[in-house]
């Protein structure tokens, strides 16, 4: 495996061994290791069913949400192995952005970005929360469009909206990280416009990891890049190296569209 970078202790995220299965004996991702820097954007590419979610779901914990899914090694959040954590804390840490928008549906928009707290038993006065929806609205670009409409329901907003709103959900949490599953795949081309700028704008408070089929998305957006193939992680660099001189056959042959 060609690995340009190096674990050291100035990564806010490193991933040590890390594998995972959903059926005992075969790994859906295969002792990956890689370290990413704060205020960094990540791209994770690879062809479908190469491990892309799957990894990026480990780093939350997800997985636990599945007795049958096992996931080894080490994943290490400001030093501190996320395993030896507890899980809700490291969702807090680590907030997830999914492929669909998913407000929650009987949910005004001022109690989607505040769920988080009531899920996890948060106690906070009105003020304090009129002020974390109002910011967490404004780091998404959303506030003016909704201040007006704060009862109606999340599913009320457009599509590009709604995504937004779930970003501000995360990002009320105060994460270190912000996970992002393809996140722009069911939006329309203005609306990922929307987002990929807002992304732009997250990084200089928030680091991001964000899984994308779409290559253009990933030179655009990402600081480095990883590439999957079959569960491994077979190249990680920068994105102007990965996408101008590949250091493995395979990812080349990704990139100039050999398979995908």
């Amino acid at each position: 495996m060609e690995n340009s970078i190096n674990l050291k202790e100035e990564y806010i995220l490193e991933l040590r061994d890390v594998s995972v299965s959903y059926t005992p004996g075969k790994n859906a991702v295969n002792m990956v290791n890689a370290g990413i820097k704060e205020n960094t954007v990540t791209a994770i590419m690879g062809p479908s069913g190469c491990g892309k979610s799957t990894l990026l779901r480990a780093i939350n914990r997800m997985h636990e949400l599945y007795p049958d899914i096992k996931t080894t090694g080490e994943i290490l959040l400001k030093g501190k192995d996320i395993f030896h954590m507890n899980p809700m804390k490291v969702r807090r840490l680590a907030g997830m952005v999914f492929q669909r928008p998913n407000p929650f549906p009987t949910m005004s928009i001022y109690e989607n970005v505040i769920a988080g707290y009531k899920l996890n038993n948060i106690k906070l006065n009105k003020a304090e929360r009129d002020e974390i929806v109002e910011n967490s609205l404004r780091s998404v670009a959303l506030w003016d469009e909704v201040k007006d409409s704060m009862t109606k329901k999340g599913t009320f907003l457009s599509g590009g909206q709604q995504q937004r709103l779930c970003i501000a959900r995360a990002l009320a949490l105060k994460p270190e990280v912000l996970l992002m599953d393809e996140p722009t795949s069911a939006l329309d081309p203005i609306s990922t416009n929307r987002v990929e700028e807002l992304i732009f704008e997250l990084k200089k408070q928030y680091t991001i990891v964000i899984v994308t089929h779409n290559m253009s998305q990933a030179a655009r957006l990402s600081d480095n890049s990883m590439f999957m193939y079959l569960g491994e992680l077979v190249e990680y660099g920068t994105t102007k190296q990965m996408f101008t001189k590949p250091k493995d056959k395979r990812t080349e042959d990704y990139l100039t569209g050999v398979f995908s």
